[in-house]
């Protein structure tokens, strides 16, 4: 179809100039053969235009494809980002929280052991005052007779010696 559309477009100034009048103007046969020209250059490019204008716009489909699954790709990564995040404070509050409770654990120990280790040392204290007492009443009774004893004008029965200990002890 396209041929013989060309050929009748070839032939049709063919056909209009061989009127063989004197027109002093030449506008005509240049516009015929511009549009005789665009005619063969259409039907010489159109094809390839055409191909070329196709190809140009797959490219860049397939360019605007490309940057929309990066745009969702990167979404992706944003999203998992944020969950990733959200984890992350989830873990941080967890540690924090068995920190905490540690901490609390290693309080009471700390309280148990001291509390521990003031009753053994008041009952080392209470001990050792009583280890003193006993250890300054036996200085006292002893101190007291020899003072007895060695006084010999002083005539006391057993009895009455006993009696005297027994009061200075009390």
């Amino acid at each position: 179809m396209k041929k013989i559309l060309f050929i009748m477009l070839v032939a049709s100034p063919l056909a209009l100039l061989a009127n063989d009048s004197n027109v002093q103007t030449d506008i005509l046969e240049r516009t015929v053969n511009f549009f005789i020209f665009a005619a063969i250059i259409y039907y010489l490019l159109a094809d390839k235009l055409k191909t070329f204008f196709t190809d140009r716009t797959k490219s860049i489909q397939a360019e605007l494809d490309k940057v929309q699954d990066l745009m969702k790709e990167s979404e992706k990564k944003v999203i998992n980002a944020k969950q990733e995040i959200e984890n992350a404070k989830k873990i941080a509050d967890e540690l924090v929280s068995s920190a905490n409770s540690d901490i609390e654990a290693i309080k009471r120990k700390v309280e148990v052991a001291m509390e521990k280790e003031i009753a053994n040392l008041s009952k080392s204290f209470d001990e050792k005052t009583e280890l003193e007492t006993k250890k300054v009443k036996r200085e006292v009774v002893q101190s007291v007779l020899d003072q007895l004893l060695s006084n010999e004008n002083i005539d006391l029965t057993q009895e009455e010696l006993t009696s005297i200990v027994l009061k200075k002890v009390a």
